[in-house]
């Protein structure tokens, strides 16, 4: 079994451009990239996607018919955090054992989209 690797959806696979419109609304397409760099992690790692959309059966579906629309084969949309040996995050700040380095990180956070703002 290969190592697993888990990918946010909104904002680093879907653009996420438009904004939350709803657990089964994806109205953006991919980031720029997407399709290549999974194609390149599924060769060593097992590719999992993760989104609060799946918190109903819904949005999990919405998300599965969105990765078939662009071609984006991953190896599950999974409806839990799934153990991995990274998480990928366009929101997410890294622990590194220090606190006060974090919560310094946490009240610089930009996101990718709104970093030249």
């Amino acid at each position: 079994m290969a190592t697993t690797i888990c990918l946010d959806f909104d904002g680093v696979v879907h653009s996420y451009i438009s904004g939350w419109k709803g657990e089964t609304i994806i109205s953006d397409p991919p980031v720029p990239g997407t399709k290549r760099a999974i194609e390149m992690l599924r060769m060593d790692y097992e590719v999992k996607i993760h989104s609060s959309r799946c918190r109903i059966p819904e949005g999990r579906t919405a998300i599965e018919l969105w990765l078939k629309k662009y071609d984006i084969v991953v190896d599950e949309v999974c409806d839990h955090k799934p153990p991995a040996i990274v998480y990928v995050d366009d929101r997410g700040v890294q622990f590194n054992g220090d606190w006060m380095e974090t919560i310094e990180a946490i009240h610089n956070f930009r996101h990718w989209i709104r970093k030249s703002e």
